[in-house]
């Protein structure tokens, strides 16, 4: 009975295996080349635009960074998010949203200004998703499809995780340890491309499936946040995460009550006063019936410091560190699938594996569409 079923199974996983990859394959290319290219945006960055990294040492009050950008904006937009440097010889970015109606589910346009720490001075002003970066973002995130897109991108990654599982179940040779060793060696096959696509295919498979998995991690929030939900502390009250459980767009108050300087000397003084805290990122009020800007602060403990400070009375109250930890808000499986998606805080190797995985996906799905036109050519001729 088992040696009936065994070939049964294992054409099953093949056929599985074999329409993702030929199927899909247009879609999973861009996805994991994007990929590869967001892993690495950051050091791209000063080499596609190098004016907007000529920083002088130095920092400023919040207020005259904001002031800056408003200037730069010339009405355009309006000041939403201030991020201070994370490390010397990178500027200050001010984003900013044009005061105009959006759609449901979507953002109005942007602009960013990128300031020099020291002075303050305008060192560039762009929409970044007009940018290479920003269209990258826009394929890798939704291909395209704005928030539509996202639940695409999901179901790709889940499509990625089948197709490296069972990838992996045919690689692997059937009888003993000496059979799997041998497995491993080039000359498994006469074809090059099947010895490529076997042994790219399983060093490769590990660390691209759990790109794919965090990667369907940050498309559906919402219901992977269900699954962990039993095995960790309920998120405090309001906490938010990113995807697709935050609402819609909120526009910030074009002109609130307290000034940025007043806000964070407010929020220090609630984080206790650190000598050691800086501020890390400031979000400015949005419209609604308790606008409050939200600070961050980093030095003032082990980890960020998140601090909201009502705009319209100055109280100041200190988040929970989960809430202050910024992408997953207050989900810590959700913090740690998107930090090992992008490779942040992973160090070097990891960003290296990853690179590398997200190419394979181009690697892999043209050397198996030319095995599988080779099998059917000599299917053809046999039965010629």
């Amino acid at each position: 009975m088992a040696r009936t079923k065994r070939p049964g199974l294992r054409g099953l996983w093949r056929d599985i295996h074999l329409w993702i990859g030929v199927g899909l394959f247009a879609l999973l290319v861009p996805l994991g080349l994007s990929g590869t290219y967001l892993v690495w945006d950051d050091q791209l960055e000063p080499l596609a635009h190098p004016a907007r990294y000529e920083v002088t040492a130095g920092t400023l009050a919040p207020d005259a960074y904001l002031d800056a950008a408003r200037q730069a904006f010339a009405g355009r937009a309006v000041p939403a998010q201030l991020r201070m440097p994370e490390k010397p010889g990178l500027p200050v970015v001010v984003v900013g949203y044009a005061p105009v109606a959006a759609k449901p589910g979507q953002r109005p346009p942007s602009l960013t200004a990128w300031l020099d720490p020291g002075s303050g001075r305008l060192l560039g002003v762009a929409d970044p998703r007009r940018e290479l970066r920003g269209v990258i973002h826009n394929l890798h995130g939704n291909m395209m499809l704005a928030q539509d897109g996202r639940a695409l991108v999901g179901w790709l990654g889940v499509a990625m995780l089948v197709s490296s599982v069972t990838g992996l179940i045919l690689w692997w040779p059937r009888g003993s340890f000496a059979a799997v060793v041998q497995g491993l060696r080039w000359g498994r096959s006469a074809s090059v491309f099947s010895n490529l696509h076997h042994m790219v295919g399983f060093w490769i498979c590990i660390p691209l499936a759990v790109l794919s998995l965090s990667g369907a991690w940050i498309a559906f929030p919402q219901a992977m946040h269900a699954l962990t939900a039993p095995l960790q502390p309920a998120p405090a009250a309001g906490a938010r995460g990113r995807g697709g459980d935050r609402p819609g767009f909120i526009p910030p108050l074009p002109a609130p009550r307290m000034r940025a300087n007043d806000a964070l000397a407010a929020a220090q003084q609630a984080a206790g006063g650190a000598p050691g805290a800086r501020l890390a990122q400031l979000t400015l009020p949005t419209q609604g019936d308790k606008p409050a800007w939200r600070i961050q602060l980093k030095g003032a403990g082990p980890g960020p410091v998140g601090i909201r400070v009502a705009d319209s009375s100055g109280k100041a109250r200190v988040q929970d560190g989960a809430q202050a930890e910024g992408p997953g808000g207050g989900d810590p499986f959700a913090r740690f699938m998107r930090r090992l998606h992008d490779g942040s805080g992973y160090g070097l190797v990891w960003r290296v594996i990853i690179s590398v995985a997200g190419l394979a996906p181009a690697l892999l799905g043209v050397t198996g569409i030319v095995i599988w036109l080779n099998q059917r050519w000599i299917a053809a001729r046999k039965h010629s």
